[in-house]
């Protein structure tokens, strides 16, 4: 290989790691919205009891769930997010702070997101699509 085509590769290297570290910080700036999940936020579902944060990034879907009010006993939580033609990912149990983040690849396809607190919960039926 000639030293041209050395120069070549180590300048594109150098584009590539620019731009990766351009795009973390970009990124960095989303992540201190909410911890949990990275990209923009796009929903927040909200029901009687609690609500679920729903974020996309790069054709995957995160979502968590916080009950309405805080506190330090632990509950019945779950979340989950289905991209249409698969299964759910789901995230249930007793907790005190939140349920998930659950997150999915769906590229382009609808997803369904649920989220229950105690006795209160939401679907939100086939979204961003």
């Amino acid at each position: 290989m000639d030293s041209g085509a050395i120069r070549r590769r180590i300048a594109l290297g150098m584009a590539a790691l620019t731009a990766s570290g351009a795009l973390a910080l970009a990124a960095s700036g989303n992540a201190h919205a909410d911890p949990y999940c990275s990209g923009r936020k796009v929903r927040d579902l909200t029901f009687s009891t609690g609500v679920v944060h729903v974020y996309k990034a790069n054709g995957y879907v995160c979502a968590v769930t916080f009950p309405k009010h805080a506190s330090t006993v632990k509950r019945s939580m779950s979340v989950s997010v289905q991209a249409r033609g698969n299964r759910p990912v789901v995230d249930s149990g007793q907790y005190s702070h939140h349920a998930g983040p659950v997150t999915v690849h769906a590229g382009h396809r609808c997803v369904r997101i649920k989220g229950s607190v105690e006795g209160g919960s939401v679907s939100s039926g086939w979204i961003l699509c």
